[in-house]
């Protein structure tokens, strides 16, 4: 038995990569749309019924439409929007994050795929909220560059099609509104009393990103060192196949200490790092926005659902 597949949003850009990953794999029927049906509402929905897995890469708005064609109760839906992130009627696809949160995705028919930002900060962060390292109403702060991928078909085009090349030689922060859409998870999945101060950055490369997060010792509520920190996320994560909880050095090594974004591009991983010392301490989250970030982390939710290996068609 060949399981069936949709991707309604196959033209984006997460669309695309889930597409690409799934090509080779024997065990799933690919359901394919006529590109020039593919805003046909009836069209879709006779496909998102006929699917057993509906993958959406589409707009909240169209996410949120997709859903209600879908009106049998086999179909198990995965979407990549932010519209259902903070629903609680949605598992959070994030099953790193605790057993209970991977038994949750196994047995839901909903899963709200995360977003980059977030998949970064929330693994950084998670373990340390959630064991009462960190409290609740710590003023956090995070700091983030990522590739221009991440901005979808209309940002790519203009980096690799530009107009005005010397603008976009420069790293660009963006959401100076400090309303960036990854924050509401990134808040109710860390169980922050307050939504985090974030700023984001997008470079003149295409894909990959790193997340910062800076903790100063004086204000956590167990008093740990950097490399007590880094012990205590390496346990956490030790069984993870996915997470590399990289080995603890007060600077980057490698380089001559500058830290590249891309060294996980084209893979489904996530490298964990911490730096500092005693009073200041710095955690780092290394992954491809493309892979872990976006159509990986969809295929990894996929395959728990289906009961598969975890890492079937993936890195």
């Amino acid at each position: 038995m060949k399981y069936k597949v949709f991707v309604d949003g196959q033209e984006g850009t997460t669309g695309l990569k889930i597409n690409e990953r799934l090509s080779n794999r024997t065990d799933l029927e690919i359901l394919k749309i006529d590109p020039e049906k593919r805003k046909d509402t009836e069209t879709r929905r006779t496909l998102l019924n006929e699917a057993d897995i509906a993958f959406l890469c589409l707009p909240d708005v169209a996410s949120r439409e997709a859903v209600t064609l879908v009106s049998n109760t086999r179909t198990k839906i995965l979407d990549a929007s932010t519209a259902f992130r903070t629903d609680p009627t949605w598992a959070y696809g994030l099953p790193e994050l605790s057993k209970a949160q991977r038994e949750l995705i196994r047995t839901s028919s909903r899963i709200a795929v995360p977003g980059c930002f977030a998949t970064g900060f929330n693994m950084a962060l998670y373990p340390l909220t959630h064991n009462d390292i960190v409290p609740r109403d710590y003023p956090v702060t995070c700091h983030s560059i990522s590739g221009y991928s991440g901005g979808g078909k209309r940002l790519i085009e203009q980096y690799e099609n530009p107009k005005d090349n010397e603008k976009l030689t420069s790293p660009r922060f963006y959401a100076l509104g400090l309303k960036h859409k990854h924050l509401p998870e990134m808040q109710k999945i860390t169980g922050l009393a307050y939504s985090p101060l974030f700023t984001p950055v997008v470079a003149n490369y295409c894909q990959g990103m790193i997340v910062a997060i800076p903790l100063v010792q004086r204000f956590l509520n167990k008093k740990m060192t950097a490399k007590e920190i880094h012990e205590f996320i390496s346990g956490y994560y030790a069984a993870e196949h996915f997470v590399e909880v990289m080995p603890f050095t007060p600077e980057y090594p490698a380089d001559n200490g500058y830290f590249n974004a891309m060294e996980c591009n084209s893979t489904n991983k996530i490298e964990l790092f911490v730096f500092g010392e005693d009073e200041q301490i710095l955690l780092l989250a290394r992954l491809d926005n493309l892979g872990k970030g976006a159509s990986g982390a969809a295929i990894q939710n996929m395959n728990i659902l289906l009961g598969l290996d975890e890492g079937l068609g993936i890195e």
